[in-house]
């Protein structure tokens, strides 16, 4: 499939997206305001702008895994909106000082080397002015992180639970699903439960594992779990629950967790708290990796 096939590039092309549009940023900026700079004085040498430009640019590189971390940690929806317009204006606040505080010491720094002096102006007025700019540059940054992240999960195949029809009684348990929706490049196919082997939380979705391919389901571990057949599914890790069916093995390590080793060769992690209720319904023994030594 294209998405699996683009999975190992995936850091590189998303590292690379961000150096291309603020390294394309710096040079037009760069370019722009030595222009601006040479019409009042002709003989303003060109590293100025640049070092200007390029702290920053330098900056914004930094900051631009911490907004990935936090919107990771609080996405941007329908249903979160009204909590990310009252975490907006500290989280932009809190931005702009680290990149303004950041950028003017690289700025000093370079001057410096240069032999010269650098002033950045009154505190209060050029904060605000930076101000002014940085809350576009922020919003722009999570639209751009939230709509990248959109695209992948309509590429990957977004599951969803089965509602309630208009008319008439469900054709299944709600509360209790035995099958999901997934929604692919604008198609809708059907996902059995029972075909689940295991699930992973991330954030503020479930990553259910069927048959080789991920597919996020818009909800909590904790919620997850109570839609699945409890006979068939055993919670192993805070983050992580398994299809008894699909388990092979269990290895204990000396730390009191294990790690869970499936049939398809996938090892998950299994906290100490879940090892002895998993090896009890699963009659399960020690790994031949456990009793090599």
């Amino acid at each position: 499939m294209p998405y699996e096939r683009y999975l190992p590039w995936r850091r590189w092309c998303e590292a690379g997206f961000w150096l291309l549009l603020i390294g394309a940023n710096l040079v037009g900026n760069s370019i722009t305001t030595l222009i601006e700079l040479r019409r009042s004085d002709p003989a303003a040498e060109v590293w100025q702008p640049v070092v200007w430009e390029a702290s920053s640019a330098l900056m914004w590189l930094l900051l631009i895994p911490v907004l990935v971390v936090y919107t990771r940690r609080l996405p941007l929806h329908w249903d979160t909106w009204r909590r990310w317009a009252l975490a907006f204006v500290p989280l932009s606040l809190a931005v702009c000082l680290v990149h303004v505080a950041g950028m003017v010491t690289l700025r000093v720094l370079a001057y410096q080397v240069m032999g010269m002096e650098y002033t950045f102006g009154p505190w209060p007025r050029e904060l605000a002015y930076e101000y002014l700019k940085d809350v576009r540059s922020v919003a722009t940054i999570i639209l751009l992180i939230e709509g990248y992240r959109f695209l992948l999960r309509r590429w990957q195949g977004e599951a969803s639970l089965l509602t309630e029809p208009d008319e008439g009684p469900p054709m299944e348990p709600v509360e209790r699903p035995g099958r999901f929706v997934v929604r692919k490049l604008g198609r809708d196919f059907l996902i059995a439960a029972d075909d689940i082997e295991w699930a992973q939380a991330a954030g503020n979705y479930v990553n259910l594992r069927v048959r080789g391919h991920d597919y996020p389901l818009r909800s909590t571990l904790v919620s997850f779990e109570t839609l699945l057949d409890p006979r068939r599914f055993q919670r192993i890790h805070r983050s992580y629950l398994v299809a008894l069916d699909h388990i092979a093995s269990l290895e204990p390590l000396d730390t009191g967790d294990a790690r869970v080793h499936l049939r398809d060769g996938t090892t998950l992690p299994c906290s100490r708290r879940y090892r002895q209720e998993l090896r009890e319904r699963a009659g399960l023994g020690v790994s031949s990796a456990a009793t090599a030594g």
